[in-house]
């Protein structure tokens, strides 16, 4: 099987986009709340928990995007496909499921 490159990097730059959105609109609500924290103990509560949240969704958004970038070097330096490993050809199926994926099925056990 062979890795169409074109497809993939433009998978990778729909999710780099994706991210890169989440990102904003997460930083966005973290810097704004939209919740008036003078009103009730209670809401209080509620809103610390949901920016607790937040702050652990921008991690992960944040996180996920240095994969899509790291995964975009790779399709330029032409080691998109390969293992970090081993260096064998990581499965088409494994990469269609997780785009940035650096491990062939057998080491990422």
């Amino acid at each position: 099987m062979s890795i169409n490159l074109d497809t993939a990097k433009t998978n990778l730059l729909a999710l780099k986009d994706e991210y890169e959105t989440r990102i904003d609109k997460i930083e966005d609500h973290i810097q704004h709340p939209q919740d008036d924290l003078n009103e009730h103990w209670d809401d209080q509560a509620i809103s610390y928990s949901q920016n607790d949240m937040r702050k652990n969704l921008l991690i992960e958004a944040k996180q996920s995007l240095v994969y899509v970038r790291n995964a975009l070097s790779r399709i330029e330096n032409g080691t998109y496909s390969d293992c970090e490993i081993c260096g064998k050809e990581i499965a088409e199926q494994r990469l269609e499921a997780l785009p940035y994926a650096t491990l062939c099925m057998e080491h990422a056990k």
